[in-house]
C-alpha cells in the first residue's frame, strides 16, 4: 500500500496496518464504515469531506498518509507484537527522512507496542522523532465503539490547533 506523502508535512497520520478493502482499492481508510475521512473534515484539518479514492487531495492541505504495518489483514488484532515493533522501527526512520512536524498515531494499542510505551494514553506524547511531534489519535474503526464520532472529531480538533501552532 503506497504512503502519500511527502516531505515536510504538518501532519502525518499513521494507521495501524491497510484493511483488505484499502489493499484491493489502493485508497487508504477504505471501508464505509471508518470513520477516518469523516473525523479529518469534521475537525477542520480539510474543507470538505473527501473519499479514499481522493486522498492525494491531502498533500496539498499540508497531509498525508502511511502505516505502522505494511500488511494487510481483515482485523488489525492478527498482527504480531513482532510486526508492530519492527513496523515502529521502519515508521521512524521514515519520520526521519520525511520530517512531519506531528506523526499522529491512529490507535494508542497500537503505539503502545511498535514504541514499546505502555503507558501512553491519547494526546501528545514526549516522544519525539528527530524534531518531529508524536500524538496518539483513537482508532478510527468502526470497531472502536468506545470513541463516538464527535469524540473522536474532538480528538483529531485538538491536533490541528496543535499542528497550527
Amino acid at each position: 500500500m503506497p504512503d502519500v506523502a511527502a516531505d515536510g508535512l504538518r501532519v502525518l497520520f499513521c494507521g495501524i496496518n491497510p484493511g483488505l478493502m484499502t489493499a484491493a482499492t489502493g485508497h487508504h481508510f477504505a471501508r464505509p464504515g471508518n470513520r477516518f475521512w469523516p473525523a479529518l473534515h469534521r475537525s477542520g484539518f480539510t474543507p470538505r469531506l473527501l473519499k479514499p479514492a481522493e486522498q492525494e487531495e491531502l498533500l496539498s492541505h499540508g497531509l498525508g498518509i502511511t502505516n505502522v504495518v505494511a500488511r494487510a489483514t481483515a482485523r488489525a488484532d492478527e498482527l504480531s507484537a513482532e510486526e508492530y515493533r519492527e513496523g515502529g522501527r521502519l515508521l521512524a526512520l521514515k519520520v526521519a527522512r520525511l520530517r512531519p512536524r506531528w506523526l499522529a498515531v491512529l490507535g494508542v494499542t497500537a503505539y503502545r507496542t511498535a514504541f514499546d510505551d505502555r503507558g501512553a494514553k491519547v494526546g501528545p506524547q514526549t516522544r519525539t522523532i528527530g524534531d518531529t511531534r508524536v500524538w496518539v489519535l483513537p482508532n478510527p474503526s468502526g470497531l472502536n465503539a468506545h470513541w463516538t464520532p464527535a469524540a473522536l472529531a474532538e480528538e483529531f480538533a485538538r491536533l490541528r490547533e496543535a499542528a497550527e501552532g
